[in-house]
């Protein structure tokens, strides 16, 4: 006869050794992570950052690349349309650092499906450098920015980057959104990127030009619906590795509301469902909702109080995330525990969207990921 209550204490036990063992990955990784190394021997750099309206903090993260230390450095800014309104923000720091080799370039060429990547084709095709960084508009760059991406740049690497640490959230909803960004994607990133399965995230990309030229060019990441994804694929065909940065960089988030964060979480759900569907279907397991579950049902098996198993297990499962937060310096505030356990509640309901929809809309643009895997508008 089977018995169901060890199968879900099982269940449980083995749930919580991952999620310890994905935060003590992501952990030693931080700790690792080694002093930037002395980038400037292998050259000159360009960054293309694509800009596209304004968000709350948008000025301070574009002003921190003008106050980058890496000395032979281009930046190249990139807007779809003249009258965006990040437009006269950008010219406006361009006059303001005068001492920085900076220009902006304004055109709506469409060679791909993706409007974000139709946006930066006209940075690569302008940048002279063999090595070149594209970066979100909404990434607070550190001085030693360029020297951390180089840092991980070893020569079985063809791609380092660096998902987004939540940072500076205004309202709970904000808050939310740095439980997804933080101990739960980040953690989970690092921790591949620690047993050498890293993934590619488009926030902030370090290339080889040669590498990319050799796969076909800055167009060719539009061969999948989310250029990251596209990005992934192209290095891992090249017999190459894509690296994270030991020490992610932070987003700052400002004000958000609850749809903001909704609409996001199932946008990528999606993006992830159609590019690597094998990774998404475990994705249901990956929060605290079905291990909990399973500790109630064993509970109630064995007559113990489930209020006070619950209690212990919810205490130790964020306990970890915590621990995690704290010694990387994450984000964390009294709310966030709150924060995480909401965001567990919505993950069953976000992978079901992640299933069960194609369609979804990115800075005023309807996208699909329908037509099997490639951009659709």
């Amino acid at each position: 006869m089977i018995d169901c209550a060890s199968i879900a204490a099982g269940f449980f036990a083995l749930a919580l050794a991952v999620h310890f063992l994905s935060a003590l990955l992501a952990y030693l990784k931080h700790r690792r992570g080694r002093a930037p190394a002395d980038a400037t021997c292998r050259g000159a750099v360009t960054i293309v950052r694509p800009v596209c309206g304004l968000d709350h903090f948008d000025e301070l993260t574009l002003r921190s690349t003008f106050a980058l230390c890496y000395p032979d450095l281009e930046l190249i800014f990139c807007a779809a349309r003249e009258n965006d309104r990040a437009v006269a923000l950008v010219r406006a720091l361009i006059a303001e650092h005068l001492d920085v080799r900076a220009n902006l370039l304004v055109g709506d060429e469409r060679p791909t499906a993706n409007p974000k990547l139709n946006n930066i084709v006209k940075g690569w095709r302008a940048a002279r450098t063999e090595w070149v960084i594209l970066a979100d508009s909404n990434v607070l760059m550190p001085p030693d920015y360029v020297e951390q991406l180089m840092a991980a740049f070893e020569p079985d690497v063809g791609l380092v980057c660096s998902p987004p640490l939540g940072s500076w959230p205004i309202g709970f909803a904000a808050e939310v959104e740095c439980a997804f960004l933080n101990t739960y994607q980040a953690r989970w990133q690092c921790a591949a990127d620690a047993i050498g399965f890293g993934f590619a995230q488009g926030k902030s990309m370090l290339w080889r030009r040669d590498g990319l030229n050799a796969a076909g060019g800055i167009e060719a990441l539009g061969l999948e619906i989310a250029e990251d994804a596209a990005a992934t694929k192209i290095v891992r065909a090249q017999g190459k590795r894509v690296r994270l940065v030991a020490r992610p960089f932070e987003q700052p988030l400002g004000v958000r509301r609850a749809r903001q964060v909704w609409d996001r979480q199932v946008r990528w759900a999606r993006l992830r469902r159609a590019t690597f569907p094998l990774y998404y279907a475990p994705e249901i397991l990956t929060g605290s909702f079905a291990p909990m579950v399973a500790l109630a049902a064993a509970a109630f098996d064995a007559d113990i109080d489930v209020a006070t198993a619950l209690a212990g297990g919810v205490t130790v499962w964020y306990g970890a995330e915590a621990a995690l937060a704290l010694a990387a310096g994450w984000h964390l505030r009294w709310m966030s525990p709150f924060a995480w356990m909401l965001r567990d509640l919505m993950l069953p309901a976000l992978w079901i969207e992640g299933l069960c929809g194609d369609a979804f809309t990115w800075r005023g643009n309807d996208m699909t990921v329908a037509s099997s895997g490639s951009a659709a508008r």
